[in-house]
């Protein structure tokens, strides 16, 4: 289900912006348009959606429009033409009054710049967006208490914002956006004046916040990495248009274009191909009550030296090994339990190929797929995952 939907959304700057748009809506480029009409697109023809809980990630290099986007999201920039809607609220037909009402209640924005007031106290730079809406000093102090609780500077609230590194400064923005407890949060090039070490550090933290919150953000940033780390999904923009939409993985394996293709073949692979995408399916297993020569069988029938265990609904049990097997055969021991090892290697379906290639550096067994439920859904060997990355790598 949505929440934040973009409808044909354009931003065209200049004296007589709509002479522009019949020239957005035949396709011509930003160039083009500015020597026919003297007119420059910030964005033209930008559609898409958000989902609640996602983060959505808009990127681009310089230039491109994203932040013109975002600021026409919460009409900070009025747009020329096009539609944005939160959940049924048609965002661009409010009125003055009905605008400001939305920022409050459902939309926080978090600034690349931090945007604190420096005479003001962490605490009361947290409360801003409370104490604009009328909420009474307790109530309002206890919800910034909170947000700031949330980003980990529980304790700085008397300090002023010189005080604070900058990592810490940009929670406080962070808190501020919290406190209001909005639906969806903008955050434009928010972590992009940190340190490199801070601004990993606060990706991974604001990654963690959201899983517990559920909030939708709508996140802009320059930086691939960033983009691929932080975004369920990305949008990609160059020249005020919407060039691409995918998951990062989606986006690396099937480019819609040279230019995308160019923009993301410097891109690690490893960290963005999932086990899901180069896992094998599974042809054999052994069942908890299998005994060893029926596994011996089940190994010789499909020519493996190891099979994982699974019990009747499926769900990963451990791994039996042929070497292990056979002592048992010998022995005469009947009981599964005394060949099955239950210390397997196992992923979930999004795990990135470097967490795999992580577990195979030791030991190159085979390391099992699992869902949710921890039922077996395939498997990764050395082999194909390294040829993964190789046909990745030549397509580049």
């Amino acid at each position: 289900m949505s929440l934040l939907r973009i409808e044909k959304l354009a931003k065209i700057f200049g004296s007589h912006p709509k002479s522009a748009l019949p020239y957005v809506e035949e396709g011509l480029n930003r160039e083009d348009v500015r020597e026919k009409t003297g007119q420059t697109i910030g964005i033209a023809d930008v559609s898409f959606e958000v989902e609640k809980g996602e983060i959505l990630v808009v990127m681009g290099l310089s230039g491109s429009g994203k932040s013109t986007l975002v600021r026409c999201v919460n009409r900070l920039i009025e747009p020329t033409s096009g539609r944005v809607y939160i959940g049924d609220d048609e965002i661009t037909s409010m009125n003055r009054k009905q605008l400001l009402d939305i920022r409050r209640r459902k939309l926080g924005m978090v600034f690349q710049h931090f945007a604190l007031l420096p005479h003001r106290t962490v605490l009361e730079n947290s409360e801003y967006g409370l104490e604009i809406m009328g909420v009474e000093k307790s109530q309002r102090t206890n919800k910034a208490m909170e947000a700031l609780e949330m980003v980990g500077l529980k304790g700085w609230e008397n300090q002023l914002p010189r005080q604070l590194s900058g990592g810490m400064q940009q929670r406080v923005g962070l808190a501020r956006a919290l406190a209001v407890d909005p639906e969806i949060i903008l955050m434009d090039e928010a972590l992009s004046a940190l340190d490199p070490l801070i601004r990993t550090d606060m990706q991974n933290e604001l990654i963690d916040l959201q899983r517990k919150l559920g909030k939708t953000i709508l996140f802009i940033t320059h930086d691939l990495s960033e983009a691929v780390n932080m975004g369920d999904r990305i949008v990609l923009m160059k020249d005020g248009k919407v060039v691409q939409i995918g998951s990062a993985e989606e986006i690396l394996t099937n480019p819609a274009s040279r230019y995308v293709e160019r923009f993301v073949e410097d891109l690690e692979k490893s960290k963005v191909l999932r086990a899901e995408t180069i896992m094998r399916p599974i042809h054999e297993v052994a069942h908890t009550g299998d005994g060893p020569r029926t596994v011996l069988h089940k190994m010789r029938e499909v020519g493996v030296s190891t099979l994982f265990v699974t019990d009747v609904h499926g769900v990963l049990q451990g791994i039996v090994r042929a070497e292990k097997a056979s002592e048992c055969a010998k022995a005469g021991d009947k009981d599964p339990a005394h060949m099955h090892d239950s210390d397997v290697k196992s992923v979930g379906l999004d795990a990135n190929l470097q967490d795999v290639l992580g577990m195979m550096v030791e030991n190159r067994e085979p390391v099992a797929v699992v869902d949710d439920d921890k039922k077996l859904k395939g498997v990764i060997v050395i082999g194909h995952l390294l040829g993964a990355l190789s046909e990745e790598g030549n397509q580049s």
